[in-house]
């Protein structure tokens, strides 16, 4: 299935990519992995591509671009926002670009972050509901729909009492997309809370221990193998086959770790506390901090969850509108390498900062280690 958006001034994106304008980048004699640049994305993107021959080779992107919302975020000492600013506040960065010609900014970067992804890569592209389902078709489109993983409510603050007709919005998405089936994926767990324990594990054991049970049959019958056999003189039910050889069912038993009920039929306990937790769902309760070092500042454990989740120890992980360097301090942090790319001095300001606090107090770690590339001369007014 093939699904477009059509609109003015749309590109070719072969004929925009050969019409890049390439930039001069003197590379450091001994280069690190990580990387951090100042300058305009598009150009740094085709540069990482094709003089750092990192085409194929990023295993994770998080973005977080501009929403399209018509503000300018403003920034000053020990504060950011866009809602009260001083005529003293730098201005960090303008989201003005507006429908279509917001559109093809991000189709560009999106078609970039395609050709940098490694086959195991994914991107989560983190965008508000106004424009969001918008951006879903673009990356559709890039991506191909196949690839499209999941569309993440995230909860990003308290309830309001705005006194506008239409329900109070407290969340914005997160677009996961792979480039392929193969993608990295460590199965994210999180922690039972008492009323999960509750209401999962209703039972418990002579020792206390919360537990439930779960068939150990499954639908279809098998022709041959053991899971066809008796067990304890027992044939699975008509239709079904147990799960488990016959062999370690009889083992389970003799752990005790089978429950029969009245009428003989045998399942098998889950105890809570031999469990990792429960599998983590599509609506994410991250919610922004109160205080943000930059405006549009993201919850860093929510960057935690995703960079264990869609990458490894030494992947590297990029972000080409690094911001307040949420992306980077979690990746450091997890043992991943970093590219970020951010166009606003305050941001680069910040992130370097981020970077030094953190690494006094893991001095002996080389991973803090980066290439910085002053590219201010790339860009765009």
């Amino acid at each position: 299935m093939k699904i477009k958006l059509e609109y003015d001034d749309k590109k070719d994106l072969n004929e925009f990519y050969k019409n890049i304008q390439p930039i001069s980048i003197k590379k450091k004699k001994k280069q690190h992995i990580n990387k951090l640049f100042f300058g305009e994305n598009i150009t740094i993107l085709k540069s990482l591509i094709e003089d750092f021959g990192l085409e194929g080779k990023i295993d994770l992107i998080y973005i977080d671009p501009p929403f399209a919302t018509n503000n300018i975020f403003t920034f000053s000492e020990g504060r950011s926002n866009t809602i009260s600013n001083s005529k003293n506040d730098e201005v960090a960065y303008t989201d003005t670009l507006r429908e279509e010609k917001f559109l093809e900014f991000i189709r560009e970067r999106v078609f970039l972050l395609h050709k940098l992804l490694s086959d195991e890569g994914s991107l989560y592209l983190h965008i508000d509901y106004k424009i969001g389902h918008y951006v879903k078709i673009i990356l559709d489109e890039v991506f191909g729909i196949e690839h499209f993983r999941n569309d993440i409510c995230r909860i990003k603050c308290n309830p309001k009492n705005f006194k506008r007709k239409g329900y109070g919005n407290i969340k914005d998405l997160v677009l996961f997309y792979t480039k392929t089936d193969k993608m990295i994926w460590n199965e994210p767990k999180s922690p039972y809370t008492e009323r999960d324990i509750e209401k999962l594990f209703p039972k418990t054991d002579e020792d206390g221990r919360k537990y439930t049970t779960i068939p150990l049959h499954a639908p279809g019958e098998t022709k041959n193998g053991s899971s066809s056999k008796k067990f304890l003189g027992i044939d699975p039910p008509k239709g079904r086959h147990w799960r488990s050889d016959v062999k370690v069912l009889e083992e389970w038993n003799n752990q005790g770790l089978i429950e029969w009920s009245s009428n003989g039929n045998p399942r098998k306990k889950i105890y809570s506390d031999e469990q990792e937790g429960k599998r983590v769902q599509d609506i994410w309760e991250f919610k922004d901090p109160q205080y943000p070092k930059y405006p549009t500042e993201k919850n860093i454990e929510m960057l935690d969850l995703i960079i264990k989740t869609s990458s490894n120890e030494e992947s590297i992980v990029l972000d080409c509108f690094s911001g307040s360097g949420t992306t980077i301090m979690s990746s450091l942090r997890n043992n991943r390498h970093f590219i970020g790319i951010d166009k606003s001095k305050e941001a680069i300001n910040v992130i370097k900062k981020r970077i030094e606090e953190e690494k006094i107090g893991n001095i002996f770690q080389s991973n803090f280690d980066y290439d910085f590339y002053d590219l201010s001369e790339t860009l765009i007014n």
